[in-house]
């Protein structure tokens, strides 16, 4: 099946600070590659999937489960935990429900996690009906390109299948479950506008997860694909930050390195902690 333009798997072997980006439901890798790319550029190693029924056309989503999409990045995650001294998990809409289920089942294996517009619920008043309507109804239109910046599409899909909606919808009623099992630290990325994920989801996660260690930045001027919009650099600058800040100050707290000459955090070492 040929991938939409943009659509393919991304991979870095870069340091022993490993990042698992997750992308978001009936988008794609192209949605965050540039996220995914900057982490890199920083010296990390990076993993970003294409989730099952993704990518090529909305009928091949329409056959997959919430459970497949999980299994693909919980294998990627565990990969990565086997090549890595820390990782961490990004996510993007529903990869960011997605980072904070892994985040609830792997504990320690991850070391924080980073979220853009996470999804928590589907406000939709025909969502309820989604058990039955996906067996009436095959697609819906889509709901890519949520993005202010002119001439910057979004490669998704135009339709939505419902049986897909519903597959989200479970996940997500599965995750809001794991919230309070989140102790990790948390940068969470929030557009002022979205049209597709409301701010109130943000808020429900706040304050629902364990996290001490939590840091919210509202995004003024990006709408829902804020890693494709404005504030795209902003994004990017503030999860390295939130990065090297955590993995310093773990191997630290071990006593395992010394931060003034340390360089597996990425090209700037011990500075990259203090911008971008």
């Amino acid at each position: 099946m040929p991938l939409l333009p943009g659509a393919q798997p991304f991979r870095h072997d870069g340091g022993e600070i490993g990042v698992l980006v997750c992308h978001g439901f009936t988008g794609s890798p192209q949605s965050v590659r540039p996220w995914a790319e900057h982490l890199a550029r920083q010296g990390l190693t990076v993993s970003l999937p294409l989730l099952p029924g993704h990518g090529t056309r909305w009928q091949e989503l329409a056959i997959t489960s919430w459970e497949d999409w999980y299994a693909e990045v919980d294998r990627e995650l565990r990969g990565l935990a086997e090549r890595c001294r820390h990782v961490f998990v990004c996510g993007l809409s529903m990869g960011g429900a997605l980072a904070l289920r892994l985040a609830a089942r792997h504990g320690a294996r991850v070391s924080g996690v980073a979220l853009v517009n996470p999804a928590h619920k589907m406000h939709d008043r025909a969502a309820p009906a989604l058990p039955v309507l996906r067996h009436l109804i095959p697609s819906v239109k889509g709901i890519v390109s949520d993005i202010a910046k002119p001439g910057t599409p979004e490669s998704g899909y135009d339709r939505v299948p419902l049986n897909g909606a519903y597959q989200l919808r479970r996940l997500l009623q599965e995750v809001d479950g794991e919230l309070p099992r989140v102790t990790q630290p948390l940068l969470l990325m929030h557009s002022a506008q979205d049209h597709v994920v409301p701010p109130v989801d943000s808020a429900r996660i706040l304050s629902r997860v364990s996290s001490r260690d939590v840091t919210e930045l509202v995004l003024e001027r990006s709408y829902h694909v804020a890693t494709l919009d404005h504030d795209a650099e902003l994004v990017f600058a503030e999860t390295h930050a939130f990065i090297s800040r955590l993995a310093r100050g773990i191997d630290q707290d071990s006593g395992d390195v010394d931060p003034g000459t340390d360089t597996r955090f990425g090209k700037e070492g011990a500075a990259a902690s203090g911008g971008a």
